[in-house]
């Protein structure tokens, strides 16, 4: 039994003494005169055009993957400080000057995609079968065919350079907004000023008075900065527009479907899929309305629990119940798990200060992840927990690779985190004691079912709709709310009373900037999960070698070819789909048996 766990991280092993660090600050020096140097070696080369010129220029991948993990390793350490203390205000000039050094990497990848468009083709594939490239061959592939359909390279350098002080900047901007904006509410008697992420964690309370009192300030603390919040969502979509139209592309989903290493043929199949079988799970939130005494369910009734007085699950009890499961499907992943809890690779207090929602990241040199959230004892919390471990399992499978064969995307990234978070589900609709607790944990299950396939569906419809319009001008606030209300309600099948009309606002995905659409990878990796899943329980526990030998391709294949290699499955056809997707519908059915 896992005991005395602290919730809160350790990240004084990466590197001690937080933004104040002498260590960091010394690190973040030399890798900028590393960088310079690079820079400095690639501009100053010229494309090779025979193979003996080819195999000594490509000595520079060395350094640049070498480069890559000293980035991504400081550019992590950031992310977590930021995230702890939305008040850091050193922590925040520092993540300032890291993506200073991203955008001046990039500038210099450009220039050396630049040389790689140059060499002969003949060269080029010759120069890929090299033993010392071969492990690296696909993402080196990508980066050439990625370059064919960019500007030129100049360009490309300039809106690098000067995404730092608009594109990105925005992002950042709105994160200080977050982080001003509290919310005053009495619960208990008490009166608190809650943080988003608190908030956020309270709109799933048991007692429905409280979450709609909750909902109501949550809604009014996001109208009232929604004039801030509008113009930074208005002025990324404008910059990610400019930069389509200058490059030549006509759909704004070239660079997420490109990101997601997906076609959009594959895209289709799987929102074709998941809306021809959306009847069902609206006939489960018209049960769960009645089960609550509702007409019908308001946003904030959707993650409603259904017992009164469900017990809160300690912070120990959950980690113990997460890797006890694990360890029924591979003993390696229990293991991780636990080291990941005595370790101290989680950040779980609920304290005010913190950034909402939670993550992973992962640190290439220390070869450890954190884990970031907000831990409140339900189960709801053990399920993120659960889902946050598989991320950190996934990156601790690539450790041994090349980094840039660990540059997998955020379609595939949802993989094992999903496929985590159903062990744990499962696990906990086993032990259910009675019929009661059997329902409350199907409705929880299906709630997170609920997310992939109505409110991130909504997230994707509203994205289209958004970029639609922006390409004519700005978008106010109010169109911006209608927007979002329309594609709510278009995406639950008009089955709610309430909607959430600020939800552009609230949620943070909507404003990262490293890729937009940021929704759709989310269904896909919890349908593809479901479809690994299933082959799971039919296998056992012979699976697990098959499963990590899908994890360490991730980074290096696009998915279709991912699916067919390791599933024999076609992603762009409906059925590969519908068999993940019947998993949930079969969790529906149950539930609309129990609560006949």
């Amino acid at each position: 039994m896992l005991q005395g766990l602290s919730l809160t991280w350790d990240l004084e092993k990466i590197f001690p003494g937080g933004s104040q660090s002498e260590e960091l600050n010394r690190f973040m020096e030399d890798l900028k005169q590393r960088l310079d140097a690079l820079q400095q070696e690639i501009s100053s080369g010229r494309a090779p055009q025979t193979l003996e010129e080819a195999k000594n220029w490509a000595k520079v991948i060395d350094n640049i993957e070498e480069l890559s993990g000293h980035l991504a390793e400081v550019g992590a350490f950031l992310s977590c400080l930021t995230a702890q203390n939305v008040k850091d205000e050193k922590a925040k000039l520092l993540y300032g000057r890291i993506q200073q050094y991203f955008a001046d990497f990039t500038s210099t990848l450009t220039s050396l995609d630049e040389q790689i468009l140059k060499i002969p083709d003949e060269v080029w594939n010759q120069l890929l079968r090299e033993e010392f490239l071969r492990e690296i061959s696909f993402p080196l592939e990508e980066r050439r065919e990625k370059a064919k359909v960019r500007m030129d390279p100049v360009l490309e350098r300039l809106a690098t350079d000067l995404s730092v002080d608009g594109y990105h900047a925005w992002g950042e901007y709105y994160n200080t907004v977050v982080g001003r904006i509290t919310i005053p509410f009495e619960i208990d008697g008490e009166k608190k000023e809650l943080s988003v992420g608190q908030a956020n964690n309270l709109l799933d309370h048991e007692d429905r008075n409280v979450r709609r009192a909750l909902f109501s300030k949550y809604e009014e603390a996001w109208a009232d900065a929604a004039e801030l919040t509008s113009g930074v969502l208005n002025h990324l979509g404008g910059f990610r527009l400019a930069l389509y139209k200058n490059r030549g592309w006509d759909s704004v989903l070239k660079e997420p479907l490109e990101y997601n290493r997906m076609t959009e043929e594959t895209l289709e199949a799987m929102w074709a899929t998941v809306e021809k079988n959306k009847e069902i799970l609206v006939r489960y939130l018209e049960r769960k309305a009645r089960l609550l005494g509702l007409d019908r369910l308001s946003w904030f009734d959707v993650d409603a629990p259904l017992r009164k007085s469900a017990a809160k699950i300690s912070y120990d009890e959950g980690a113990h119940f997460i890797v006890e499961q694990f360890r029924r499907f591979n003993p390696k992943m229990a293991d991780f798990a636990a080291h990941a809890f005595t370790n101290r690779w989680i950040e779980a207090e609920d304290r005010p200060g913190k950034r909402p929602g939670g993550f992973c990241t992962n640190f290439p040199l220390t070869k450890e992840s954190r884990i970031f959230m907000t831990y409140s004892g339900t189960m709801k919390n053990v399920s993120t927990l659960a889902h946050e471990l598989g991320h950190a399992y996934h990156q601790s499978v690539m450790n041994d690779l090349p980094y840039l064969a660990q540059d997998y995307a955020m379609n595939v990234a949802e993989t094992a985190s999903t496929f985590a978070e159903m062990i744990v589900s499962d696990a906990a609709l086993k032990k259910a004691s009675s019929k009661e607790e059997k329902i409350a944990l199907l409705d929880d299950k299906l709630s997170r079912a609920i997310a992939f396939f109505m409110n991130l569906h909504a997230r994707f419809l509203f994205e289209l709709d958004f970029y639609t319009e922006r390409k004519k001008g700005p978008v106010s606030v109010d169109r911006l709310n209608e927007l979002m209300a329309a594609a709510q309600k278009r995406a639950y099948k008009e089955s709610l009373q309430q909607y959430h009309p600020y939800f552009w606002e609230s949620k943070l995905h909507f404003y990262i900037t490293e890729v937009p659409f940021y929704n759709f990878p989310y269904t896909f990796g919890f349908l593809f999960s479901s479809g690994i899943y299933a082959r799971a329980l039919a296998e056992g526990p012979a699976f697990a070698p098959r499963y990590e030998a899908l994890l360490g391709d991730t980074g290096r294949m696009k998915v279709e070819d991912l699916a067919k290699k390791h599933l024999g499955e076609d992603l762009t056809k409906s059925d590969f789909w519908q068999s993940a997707v019947d998993l949930t519908l079969a969790d529906a059915k149950e539930f609309l048996k129990l609560t006949e």
